[in-house]
This record gives C-alpha cells, sequence and structure tokens, in this order.
C-alpha cells in the first residue's frame, strides 16, 4: 500500500513538470465571420457560448437538422444565418473561425484539413487532436472577465474554479474598473509613469485596509442620497396633507373616523386589483406597470388626469427602490443617465400640466389616450416577434427620453415599453442601459408626481396605497415568475390583454359621444 502511494506521488511529481503551453488570448470575435458546422446539442452549446461574450458576431450554422432552439434564437438574432444543408468545402470560403460540432469523427477530420488548408484555425468539440484552440470556463463581471484552461486534464476542475471564482469577486468590481479607469485618464505622464502612479494609488489602498469600494465614496452615493431624500419628502408630502387636510387638531379620534368614513373601498379595492396585475405583469416582464395600470383604470371610467396622478405617485415608490438599487450596484451609464434624465424630466412636467390643464375634455382626451394604449399593446406583441438588433448605437436619446416623458406623464405610462424597449434593442450591454434608464425613471415619475400634486392640490392617500399595496403582493409572486414562463408568449398575452382593454375603452368612449 506505501509503496503504490509513493508512486502516485512521484507520478504526480513527474506530471508537476508539463507545462501548459497554450497562449491565453482574448479575441474581438464581433468583427470576425464565424462558422458553425453542426445542429445539435453541442453546436448549440457552442452558439450560447458565442452570444453570452461576443453578441455582435456574425455566425454561419450549416446543418441537415437544427436543434429547436437554435432555430428560435436566429430569429431573434438577425447576425445569425442557418443554413440547411450538408457540408462542402465551399462553406468554408470567407470564414475566419471554425467551430466543428458533429458526432462523426471522420467528418470532423476531414472539416479539420479542409479548413487547415484554408489557413483557418478550428476547434473540434471533445477532440482535443483536432483543435488549434480551446474554449475555457469564464468568469465574467461586467467589463471583468477571467477564462480558465486546464490543459484539457479536467473540465471538471475548471468548472469549480469558476464557480468559486464566481462567489468571491463581488458584483461591484466593474464599479471599481470604471472608477479606475477613469483615474488612468486624469494622470499626467508618459505609460511607464502611469503605471508607477496606478501601482502607488492601489497600494495604499490595501496596505490601508481601505475597501476598493470607497474609492469614490461621496460620488457613488450622491445619487442614492438623493432618491432617498426624494422619497422621504414625497412621502410626507402626501400623508402631511392627507392627516392637516382632514385631521381635526382637537379630535385626533374624530378625525381618523371621519378618514375612514371618507374611504371609498370600491374605489380602493379596484385600484389593489390594478397595482397587483400591473406589478404582475412589470414584475415578469421588466416593462407594462404604467401602461396596464392606466389602461384598467381608463376602461373604469376613471378621468385621464387622475388615472395619471394616482399611477405616477405609486410609481415613486417602485420605481425609486429599483434606481436605488442600480445606483448601489453600479449599473449605471453616467453619459447615458444625464441624456435621459433633464429631457425625459422636461417632457414629464410639461405633460403632467397639460394633462391637468385639460381636465375639462377629459371625455374626449380618452379617445386619443385609449388609441396611444392600443398602440402600446401593439408595441408589446411587435417586441416579442422582433428580432434584437446588434452593434448600433443610439442617436438623440435626449430626444427620445423627452418624448417618453411627455407621453408617460400625459398618459400614464409608456415610459418603459418606448424609452427601455427602444434603448436595450440597440446598445450591446442591457445592464447599464436598464440601470440608467431606472434611475432616470424615478426622477421623471418624481417630477410628475409633484406636478399633478401642485396643479390638483391633492393627491388621495387610499387610492395610491391600493395601487402600492396591490404591487407589494404580487412583487414576490413576479420574483419567482421570472425566468419561468415563456417570454414570447407572455409577450403576446400581454399586448393582446392591453389591446383589448383599449378597444373596449375607446367603444365605450365613441358610442356615449354619439349617444349624446
Amino acid at each position: 500500500m506505501i509503496d503504490n502511494t509513493k508512486t502516485y506521488q512521484k507520478q504526480a511529481l513527474a506530471h508537476t513538470i508539463e507545462q501548459n503551453n497554450l497562449f491565453p488570448v482574448f479575441i474581438k470575435l464581433e468583427t470576425l465571420r464565424v462558422l458553425i458546422i453542426g445542429g445539435g446539442n453541442v453546436a448549440l452549446e457552442k452558439l450560447r457560448s458565442i452570444l453570452q461574450n461576443a453578441l455582435g458576431s456574425q455566425i454561419t450554422m450549416v446543418a441537415i437538422q437544427f436543434h429547436a432552439e437554435i432555430i428560435e434564437l436566429q430569429q431573434q438574432y438577425n447576425n445569425i444565418t442557418i443554413i440547411s444543408t450538408a457540408y462542402t468545402p465551399s462553406f468554408l470560403q470567407n470564414q475566419q473561425l471554425v467551430f466543428v460540432a458533429v458526432n462523426n469523427i471522420a467528418l470532423a477530420s476531414r472539416i479539420f484539413d479542409d479548413a487547415h488548408a484554408c489557413n483557418l484555425l478550428v476547434n473540434v468539440a471533445d477532440t482535443p487532436d483536432l483543435c488549434d484552440f480551446y474554449l475555457g470556463a469564464i468568469v465574467q463581471k461586467g467589463n471583468l472577465k477571467i477564462a480558465i484552461s486546464t490543459n484539457g486534464k479536467s473540465p471538471t476542475i475548471a468548472k469549480r474554479l469558476k464557480e468559486l471564482l464566481i462567489e468571491t469577486i463581488p458584483n461591484d468590481v466593474d464599479a471599481l474598473l470604471y472608477n479606475m479607469h477613469h483615474i488612468r485618464q486624469r494622470l499626467n505622464g508618459d505609460f511607464r509613469l502611469k503605471v508607477q502612479q496606478l501601482n502607488s494609488l492601489t497600494q495604499s489602498l490595501v496596505s490601508n485596509n481601505i475597501s476598493p469600494n470607497k474609492l469614490f465614496q461621496t460620488k457613488e452615493k450622491k445619487w442614492q442620497q438623493i432618491v432617498k431624500w426624494c422619497l422621504l419628502a414625497f412621502v410626507f408630502m402626501i400623508l402631511g396633507h392627507t392627516l392637516l387636510s382632514l385631521l381635526p387638531s382637537f379630535s385626533w379620534k374624530s378625525g381618523i373616523l371621519k378618514l375612514i368614513d371618507l374611504m371609498d373601498w370600491k374605489v380602493f379595492l379596484m385600484m389593489l386589483l390594478t397595482g397587483f396585475i400591473a406589478q404582475l405583469v412589470d414584475g415578469s416582464l421588466g416593462m407594462g406597470y404604467g401602461t396596464i395600470s392606466t389602461t384598467f383604470l381608463l376602461a373604469n371610467g376613471v378621468n385621464p388626469a387622475i388615472v395619471s396622478s394616482r399611477v405616477h405617485a405609486a410609481r415613486v415608490f417602485s420605481s425609486g427602490v429599483s434606481g436605488y438599487q442600480h445606483h448601489r450596484f453600479g449599473n449605471i451609464n453616467k453619459k447615458l443617465f444625464k441624456n435621459l434624465v433633464i429631457t425625459g424630466t422636461i417632457g414629464a412636467v410639461l405633460g403632467a400640466t397639460l394633462a391637468c390643464l385639460l381636465q375639462a375634455y377629459a371625455f374626449y382626451i380618452k379617445i386619443p389616450l385609449s388609441i396611444y394604449t392600443l398602440f402600446l399593446g401593439y408595441h408589446i406583441i411587435r417586441k416579442a416577434f422582433s428580432k434584437k438588433m446588434v452593434g448600433s448605437k443610439v442617436k438623440r436619446a435626449g430626444w427620445l427620453a423627452g418624448f417618453g416623458g411627455f407621453t408617460d406623464a400625459f398618459a400614464g405610462g409608456g415610459w418603459g415599453t418606448l424609452v427601455t424597449s427602444t434603448l436595450i434593442a440597440k446598445r450591446k450591454n442591457p445592464r447599464y442601459v436598464i440601470g440608467s434608464v431606472c434611475l432616470a425613471e424615478f426622477f421623471i415619475v418624481f417630477a410628475s408626481a409633484i406636478t399633478f400634486f401642485i396643479v390638483l392640490k391633492h393627491i388621495p392617500l387610499f387610492d395610491v396605497a391600493g395601487l402600492i399595496i396591490g404591487g407589494v403582493i404580487a412583487a414576490p409572486i413576479a420574483a419567482k415568475l421570472v425566468g419561468k414562463l415563456p417570454i414570447k408568449k407572455m409577450y403576446i398575452a400581454v399586448g393582446i390583454l392591453v389591446m383589448t382593454t383599449s378597444l373596449i375603452t375607446l367603444w365605450k368612449v365613441i358610442n356615449q359621444f354619439f349617444m349624446n
């Protein structure tokens, strides 16, 4: 037994002399043309890996048959081309990187030779001898990306190391990279001097046991503090106005009884149900709270200005919490945020003011608002079938935000459906788009709610409370449903629901108009 142990130790020691001679390199795959030969589970795995790391890559797939999920991905992304036919060497023309995922070693060897004849690099799945490069286990936290290779010895160890690094590296490491990038841009001198200055800075952080997250603590917490104090101010404004207007200073008991008597339980329950449905949709899809709330309340005959004021008052809380968390985890693109928040707030104030001034024409305004929500429903359904655009940038984001803020305040919803979906369809990194839009949404909704309060003189506490409580009840349910429901079918169902309700409202208004 002892002899066997010594033998294993000698073998292990001999293996330590081996070197991993693979040269680590990160390729700009989005600038290359990629060919995947195969259409089964392995080909699907390769396709997913490419999309996760380089979403804009131009990908061609060749196979006689394709996995159903491959076809679904091809329908979502317009940079994927699938060709249903057998392999021939002609497919290697004009390609720059080849992945082979076929269950036929003879065919794989032939493709390997054909590719080398064309001076192409090849990766043949599960066949190290026919690989010019390997795909390692990838750990990614924002801009930080780590590739792990065991030289093909143990994929299991690579997987375990990946899991360990994912748990160890903090989620907000990307915020640290962002801050260090801006510090480096401000440093003077040549490259050698900049490296020395950065080394000195980071060494002081380590030696003094200072958390890297405190590097820009003042800047990092500024917007979080603003959101927190705005929320507190809004809460005290609503509560203070309600209590001072309804509770006599000489008798709190009689004031509370009066408050309960004034409460319209039918309206409260309607708001509760509306808030529940709206949050259920929004929490599952990331959009639709304002659209659903407005559509439902308009269908129940609520004045358009009243609808928008209630919805925005309730959204102040949900958007505030969401924006706070996104900023906390460093999901904000500051340039995009500034472009959105300024023009979006201006548009929101104008939209809320116009909605209040046109209260006398509420009956007529229901017609264009119903048409608008009808369009939003169509937009949601179209999103289910549209392919995702990659690599393009949004121009004039400020104008988009201004229009989104105006329509959102005037019509009671549409910011997420229009602004978020447009930006996320154009930009490469959804994390920063969603984070920036959510933080900007809080200030836009806050500006709308304050405008409604000033012009309308009040915001009913119980109506807003109904929307908020309904949303709170639905939030954990929606959180459990995220990722479990078929997104495409959900978009279609919500779009049909919004369009149907809008058509019913439009029919009622037009019918009443002709009857009068």
